[in-house]
C-alpha cells in the first residue's frame, strides 16, 4: 500500500476509532477533502446518530452529516472488522483519570487489540488521544509489533488533539497539528495525511516528544489559572476588585498574559491533563511541583466559591442550610452544551451537601445528576429570579440577561465578572 499515493489520488481510506469532540470533527474533515471516512465507536447510539444523518457534536452540523453520508463519503461502525480495509486509522478514544489520579489507557489499549485483529498491510495508525509521554512508544508500538514489523506492516505517530469546542476562530484546519512518528518514515507519512486537512504541520523529533507538548500546553493554562484563582483570593482579603486588577496589568503590552479566575476549571483537558504528566514524573521519582500546586488551588476553587456564598448570606442573617441559591450556568465555558469536569457541579454539590436548595438554570444544558440526584434546567423568570436568596453565577452565558438577575435577584455572586458592566446597589459580590 502506497500511502502517500493514495493521498494524492484521493482514494486512501480514512477509519476514526472514537467518534466523540475529538474523531467526528476529524472525519469531517476528511471528508470534506473528499476522503471516504468511516467512523468506528462502541455507542450504537452514536452510529445510529451518524447513519441517520444526525450530530450530537456542537462543531458539525447535522447537514453536514447527512449531506457526506448521502455522497458516500460517510459511514459509521460499531464493528470493528471493517478496520482491515482502512488505509489510515486514528484513534481519538477517552483517556479519564482514575478516582486515584492514575491515567486510565483502557480504551486506547481497546482500539489497539482491534487493530491488531483487524490490521490492514502498510497501515498508518495515530494517536490523538491525549496521554502521557511514552504510550505511544512503550505501550502502544509493542502490541502492534506482535503482528508486524515497524516501517514495512505497519507505520505509527502521535498527533495530540487541539479542539477548543465553540470556538469561532480557530478549527482543526487552521490550528497548526503536531505529529511525531515512532521512527522517521512514520513522521513523514502522517504529515503527508494531516497536510491534506491542516494548513500547517509541525513534525517533531518522537512520539514522547508530540505527547509532552499537548501536556505543556495544558499545564501552562492551568498553572497561569490557578495563580489568578489564587490573586483572586488575594485581592478579596485586599479589599480589591481582581477583575480590575487583571484589566488594568492587561493594558502592559509585553511580558503579560491575561488569564482569568472562576469557580474552578472544567472540560476534557486541563483538569486532567496536568495530572497525567504529574503522574508520570513521580514515576521518575521527580514531583512537578508547580504543577501540583496548581492543581491545589484549581480543585480548591468550588469550595472557596461555596463559603463565598455562605458569606454573602450571611449579610442577610440566613443561614445557606435551606437557602435558595440559583445557579446561572452549568456548561464548563460559556456557549456550549458540555459540562464535562465542570466546576459548577462541584459547587452544586458543595451547597447541597450543606443542605442549601440549588436549582439552576443553563440555556444549552437540560439536565444534569448531581450527589445522585436528577436536576432540571429551570426556566429564567421573574419569580425564580425574586424567589432565590442568591443567584450565582459560574457560567457567564451570552444569552442570560444580567441586568435583569442583577436588578431582580435579591444577591448575586459573580464567579465569571459577568456583570462588570451592569450598574448595581450593592447586592451584586464578586469573586
Amino acid at each position: 500500500m502506497n500511502i502517500s499515493k493514495a493521498l494524492a489520488e484521493r482514494s486512501a481510506r480514512i477509519g476514526v476509532i472514537g467518534a466523540g469532540y475529538v474523531g467526528l470533527p476529524l472525519a469531517m474533515e476528511f471528508c470534506r477533502k473528499g476522503f471516504k471516512v468511516c467512523a468506528f465507536d462502541i455507542s450504537p447510539a452514536r452510529v445510529e446518530d451518524l447513519m441517520a444523518g444526525r450530530s450530537y457534536v456542537l462543531d458539525v452540523s447535522s447537514d453536514e452529516v447527512e449531506r457526506h453520508r448521502d455522497a458516500g463519503l460517510l459511514e459509521a461502525s460499531s464493528r470493528f472488522e471493517g478496520l482491515a480495509r482502512q488505509d489510515i486509522v486514528f484513534i481519538c478514544v477517552q483517556t479519564p483519570l482514575r478516582k486515584s489520579k492514575e491515567p486510565d489507557i483502557g480504551n486506547i489499549l481497546a482500539a489497539v487489540s482491534e487493530i491488531v485483529k483487524h490490521r490492514k498491510k502498510g497501515q498508518l495508525i495515530i494517536l490523538e488521544s491525549t496521554t502521557f509521554p511514552g504510550t505511544t512508544d512503550e505501550i502502544v508500538l509493542p502490541r502492534l509489533a506482535e503482528k508486524g514489523r515497524l516501517g514495512r506492516d505497519f507505520y505509527l505517530a502521535f498527533s495530540p488533539e487541539r479542539v477548543d469546542p465553540g470556538n469561532p476562530a480557530y478549527h482543526i484546519a487552521n490550528t497548526p497539528k503536531v505529529v511525531g512518528g515512532a521512527d522517521k518514515a512514520s513522521t513523514r507519512l502522517a504529515t503527508e495525511v494531516y497536510g491534506q486537512i491542516v494548513e500547517t504541520v509541525v513534525p517533531v523529533s518522537s512520539t514522547r516528544a508530540a505527547e509532552t507538548v499537548k501536556l505543556l500546553e495544558n499545564s501552562f493554562r492551568a498553572v497561569n489559572i490557578a495563580l489568578v484563582n489564587e490573586m483572586a483570593q488575594v485581592c478579596h482579603r485586599l479589599g480589591l476588585d481582581v477583575w480590575e486588577i487583571i484589566g488594568a496589568a492587561a493594558t502592559k503590552p509585553f511580558g503579560f498574559m491575561t488569564f482569568y479566575p472562576g469557580p474552578g476549571i472544567g472540560g476534557h483537558c486541563i483538569p486532567k491533563d496536568p495530572q497525567l504528566l504529574s503522574w508520570k514524573m513521580k514515576t521518575l521519582n521527580y514531583v512537578p511541583r508547580f504543577i501540583e500546586l496548581a492543581t491545589a488551588i484549581n480543585q480548591g476553587m468550588p469550595e472557596y466559591v461555596a463559603g463565598r456564598v455562605a458569606d454573602v448570606l450571611n449579610i442577610d442573617r440566613k443561614p445557606l442550610h435551606g437557602s435558595n441559591v440559583l445557579v446561572l450556568g452549568v456548561a464548563y465555558k460559556p456557549g456550549i452544551s458540555d459540562y464535562r469536569e465542570s466546576p459548577s457541579l462541584d459547587v452544586m454539590a458543595l451547597l447541597l451537601k450543606a443542605r442549601a436548595r440549588v436549582s439552576y438554570h443553563d440555556p444549552f444544558v437540560p439536565a444534569v445528576s448531581v450527589e445522585g440526584r436528577r436536576i432540571a434546567s429551570s426556566p429564567l423568570t421573574d419569580r425564580a429570579l425574586r424567589g432565590c436568596d442568591c443567584a450565582l453565577i459560574l457560567t457567564a452565558h451570552r444569552e442570560i440577561d444580567y441586568a435583569r438577575v442583577a436588578r431582580l435577584a435579591k444577591r448575586v455572586f459573580d464567579a465569571r465578572n459577568a456583570t462588570q458592566h451592569v450598574r448595581c446597589d450593592g447586592r451584586v459580590h464578586k469573586l
